[in-house]
């Protein structure tokens, strides 16, 4: 071949593709103008209950954080004083024991008293409904605590996966056992599980909600979340999906459908009741999107302070006059359960106390009014 052929049609593919980039360019360009705008996608949109059935379950539903005593031992006085900031905030619900401190390293003693210490206090309470959470290591830990919740009688129970859980079938027959005892409140379904259980599938969770009326209440916090999400959603057998993953998600799940919040963010209660309102009415966007950027800033302290959940968390329910101490009992090595309570007490330097509060500043304008005095 000639070197000007060789040289020819070199130059007529070159042409050919710069002509292919041009069309699929222009293209791209027409599309992305008659695409529809961001605000019209993620227009905040009223959220609409599913079901009618228990309508006390829906909206936020905080995780309380196990107080302790200088010494370390359960606060109950706190924890009742917790049910009562939550009411006190007009937030719908409120949980325990739940988060993993709660569940793995309380005696079952300490459990069982906690839930009657609520369960009094809720009866005083003018808005907050009661969940009790109700798992175990296997089906007959599990009962010891469902059963002494049927006799509490709170509004509602939830439930993670067994520790023993290692199959579906093993999944379906602990719920199965569940929803023999608790067959009058709703039962919500925690995803995820610890200690290496196994999470339930989205089938199951539909068949145990076909199974059982109680059932179809999910804590969806499993990944991929999001697909998750969207498939329970598309079964009408499921009453209504709450949102986790510490609020990060909320605001965007709550387009899809989700209905509420599970996350151990009491400190905030009155916040979250106020962008569950918003969410509910669609009146105001830009307050709600305002609002929860503002919590999300936050939440984000957990990149620099020490601790999440039970870190500078801890700080502000002191702040807001619910917490005594900042004493927290610890896991062992690798997420193990120790033999004995290990106790440590949360130190935050001055700098780390002036950020947190300086962040807490912008939350000010949306607070209920007044302090909370017990």
């Amino acid at each position: 071949m000639k070197n000007e052929d060789l040289v020819s049609r070199r130059t007529l593919l070159k042409s050919t593709l710069l002509g292919a980039s041009s069309v699929a360019a222009g293209t791209l360009s027409q599309t992305s103008i008659s695409a529809a705008s961001p605000e019209t996608i993620a227009k905040q949109v009223p959220v609409k209950l599913r079901s009618p059935d228990y309508p006390r379950f829906r909206g936020p539903f905080p995780i309380l954080s196990t107080p302790f005593t200088n010494s370390g031992e359960v606060d109950f006085e706190v924890l009742a004083r917790e049910a009562r900031f939550a009411d006190w905030c007009e937030s719908p619900g409120m949980i325990w024991p739940q988060s993993n401190d709660s569940v793995d390293l309380l005696t079952q003693n300490e459990k069982l008293e906690g839930m009657e210490v609520l369960a009094k206090t809720s009866r005083n309470l003018k808005t907050t409904a009661l969940c009790l959470g109700v798992q175990g290591e296997d089906t007959d830990d599990m009962l010891v605590y469902a059963k002494h919740a049927r006799k509490l009688s709170p509004t509602a129970v939830i439930s993670r996966p067994p520790d023993t859980g290692k199959t579906q079938e093993d999944l379906r027959q602990y719920w199965r056992a569940l929803a023999s005892v608790i067959t009058e409140q709703p039962v919500m379904i925690q995803t995820t599980a610890r200690r290496g259980g196994v999470s339930p599938s989205t089938e199951l969770l539909i068949e145990l909600a076909e199974e059982f009326p109680n059932f179809g209440y999910v804590k969806e916090e499993s990944n991929p979340v999001i697909p998750r999400v969207r498939k329970l959603l598309e079964s009408p057998s499921i009453r209504s999906v709450f949102s986790a993953r510490g609020a990060y998600g909320w605001l965007y799940e709550s387009r899809l459908g989700t209905e509420g919040l599970v996350t151990e963010r009491l400190a905030y209660a009155d916040i979250l009741a106020k962008i569950w309102k918003l969410m509910r009415s669609g009146d105001d966007p830009a307050m709600l999107k305002d609002m929860y950027s503002k919590l999300t800033l936050m939440f984000n302290l957990s990149q620099t302070h020490p601790g999440n959940l039970r870190g500078y968390s801890l700080y502000l329910l002191k702040m807001r006059g619910v917490f005594n101490t900042m004493i927290s009992r610890q896991y062992g090595p690798n997420g193990t359960t120790p033999a004995q309570p290990i106790i440590r007490d949360l130190t935050l330097s001055n700098e780390e106390i002036a950020e947190i509060e300086w962040r807490f500043e912008s939350l000010k304008p949306f607070l209920k009014p007044g302090k909370f005095t017990g």
